[in-house]
């Protein structure tokens, strides 16, 4: 999930920062204090608890006028009172400041003693999952690795807003934003939002696409115990950045994580930033997979766990489709999508290959599969944009029956609705979704300017590795209101053959250095249109040599009738010949605007090269088509 930068809700969070800080404050000190006033007894007190010794208490004496600023064992904090649960003996530094007219004043360290091991404090599930538990130890990795992989986060590090903690990732059941497929601030245990009602920004950086932040690398270690002490070894000897061996706490009210004589697991382009951090907070912490984020530059590092890394397995191959889902299917306004009537079904392996080369109607009644037209000539799908990743949907069936609701999308590309979808395409063939009541978006297709033009929208099978998935083509409002003009011709004038002697199959429906120049099968001054043109056409009686690829790129070759709207291949419109079939190509010339005929065929690569007896093949032309 990739955030917007939301600019207006930082400069809201600035101004409360700048006003915390604003000459009018009263919680700055109106007297001068001095390093020497700052001293335990007088400025504030340590305490033990009475019942329970390893419980200490430290109060601020300096009256609620001064903001209190401790440096303790558990990280930093701005309390009146602050209470920290000491669970292993040992003695320990606490530094007290406060914020004042003239800035911040320290005091010199002061230190309190714990004498016994309190094991109940370590009991804490954080604890055990930090660590291993009392006696155990646990190594964590930085999720790259040498190889450009990451096993479970997109990359290495992600990217927050400083004031992001625990709290405000979590939903008061527990659910973290990495554990929902969409993340509701509104939900956390203590939302921040900005004064727009915004969650503050967080960028969940992919690393592929952003590896200015850091290269790949094997990074070392970072392994925590809970043997005589809470200790941790962070080993990046081999990284270049050496090896440090200190100890750690965890306030597990705050999720906060303190190190001393360590610095956690990073990369060597933020070792400034972790070197100078204010503190560190927790904000992701399982058995397999652990956040850091580093206050208060907010770049978050994130881990696996030995185990999780040694056993993990690299998962099945992801479809090709790698873009906006959301942005995709509904931009900023409601686009409506068509079932295509030349390719409305098909199934592609989990790479989203395709497993059926099927690109006309008669394909599939060749295969044996149902086609219906009437029915699909009905299907769509229309998509209205109302939240980063969600909006309304309206389906229309093959009987014309409306199926209205909401969908959200994921991660994945999964669109997620409301209700099961499950109605009849053509005979037994239905489009349903997942028992998640979800299609997954497979491949995408653009035109030739670039644009996308055409959706492939899947369900993952539960018992094959494949897709069944359902082809629509994004409706204009051209298309929507202008089915095309068809264009009479006459089949007995048709030429084709390898006319050029270049191999290529050629079927010459005008040509005005040809023999149709001079017996046309069309009339040239039907072909005035300035958006596209399009021939269905048949092949049969296609017998090919031993050893033939078998897979030949078919394209109109085009030119008006003075040369100044042309097309000769590479687009969108251009088809794949297997064999005997019925095929459709099309085109839109640039630039626009086509008045007559110079040049009209298609042209079929090298299979005149690779027929048995090119003299047997029949070509009969089905439609022609402008627009």
């Amino acid at each position: 999930m990739k955030k917007t930068f939301n600019i207006f809700t930082l400069f809201a969070l600035f101004a409360v920062i700048f006003a915390s800080c604003s000459p009018d404050d009263p919680s700055l000190g109106k007297k001068s204090v001095k390093v020497e006033d700052l001293v335990e007894g007088i400025a504030f007190k340590i305490e033990h608890d009475v019942v329970n010794p390893n419980i200490i208490y430290l109060t601020s004496l300096m009256g609620n006028e001064y903001t209190p600023l401790w440096e303790h064992p558990q990280g930093r904090s701005q309390k009146q009172k602050v209470t920290l649960n000491m669970p292993f003996p040992g003695e320990y530094e606490v530094t007290f400041g406060v914020q004042t007219r003239g800035g911040i004043v320290y005091g010199e360290p002061a230190s309190f003693t714990v004498e016994n091991f309190y094991a109940d404090f370590v009991n804490d599930e954080l604890w055990t999952m930090l660590s291993g538990g009392v006696g155990k130890s646990k190594t964590w990795f930085l999720d790259l690795d040498a190889d450009g992989v990451s096993r479970r986060f997109n990359s290495p590090m992600y990217f927050f807003t400083e004031t992001y903690n625990w709290d405000a990732l979590h939903t008061a059941s527990g659910e973290n934003y990495l554990d929902a497929d969409v993340w509701d601030w509104k939900r956390a245990i203590t939302p921040l939002a900005g004064d727009d009602g915004n969650a503050l920004w967080y960028w969940l950086a992919d690393w592929e696409g952003n590896q200015w932040m850091c290269a790949a690398s094997d990074f070392g270690t970072m392994t925590f115990d809970l043997m005589d002490g809470a200790n941790v070894v962070v080993d990046q000897q081999a990284y270049g950045l050496g090896t440090s061996q200190g100890t750690y706490m965890i306030n597990t009210d705050d999720h906060t994580i303190a190190f001393t004589d360590a610095y956690p697991l990073h990369v060597n382009e933020r070792t400034d930033e972790v070197k100078n951090a204010t503190g560190f907070n927790i904000l992701y912490l399982s058995e397999d997979f652990l956040q850091i984020m580093v206050v208060p530059s907010g770049t978050c590092f994130n881990y696996i766990s030995e185990d999780f890394k040694a056993n993990w397995v690299a998962g099945e191959p992801e479809p090709p489709y790698s873009g906006n889902a959301n942005d995709d299917l509904t931009s900023t306004f409601t686009k409506k999508w068509q079932m295509s009537v030349n390719s409305p079904y098909n199934w592609t392996a989990l790479d989203g290959s395709f497993l059926n080369n099927w690109n006309s109607p008669d394909d599939y009644m060749v295969a044996g599969f149902d086609y219906d037209e009437s029915m699909i000539k009905n299907i769509s799908l229309t998509m209205t944009k109302t939240g980063e990743k969600s909006g309304d949907y309206l389906f229309t069936t093959g009987v014309a029956e409306e199926l209205k609701g909401t969908y959200r999308v994921d991660d994945s590309n999964n669109i997620i609705f409301d209700q099961d979808i499950d109605f009849a395409i053509s005979g037994s063939q239905n489009l349903n979704t997942t028992k998640n009541k979800s299609l997954r978006i497979i491949r995408s297709e653009m035109n030739e300017s670039g644009e996308l033009s055409g959706l492939w929208i899947g369900k993952r099978s539960e018992s094959e590795a494949n897709y069944m998935v359902y082809h629509f083509e994004l409706v204009t409002s051209s298309s929507s209101e202008e089915e095309g003009i068809s264009i009479t011709f006459d089949n007995s004038k048709i030429v084709f053959g390898d006319l050029e002697d270049n191999g290529n199959l050629r079927i010459e429906i005008y040509n005005e250095y040809g023999s149709t120049g001079l017996n046309p099968p069309v009339n040239p001054s039907d072909f005035i249109f300035d958006k596209s043109i399009s021939v269905t056409f048949s092949l049969d009686d296609i017998t090919l040599k031993e050893g033939a690829k078998g897979s030949y790129s078919a394209a109109i070759s085009f030119a008006d009738a003075d040369w100044s709207s042309q097309y000769w291949g590479g687009g969108s419109g251009d088809t794949t010949v297997t064999g005997n079939g019925t095929y459709t190509v099309w085109c839109s010339p640039e630039p626009k605007g086509a008045d007559g005929l110079m040049v009209f065929t298609v042209d079929i690569e090298d299979l005149a090269q690779e027929v048995v007896d090119l003299g047997a093949i029949t070509v009969m032309l089905k439609e022609i088509t402008i627009k």
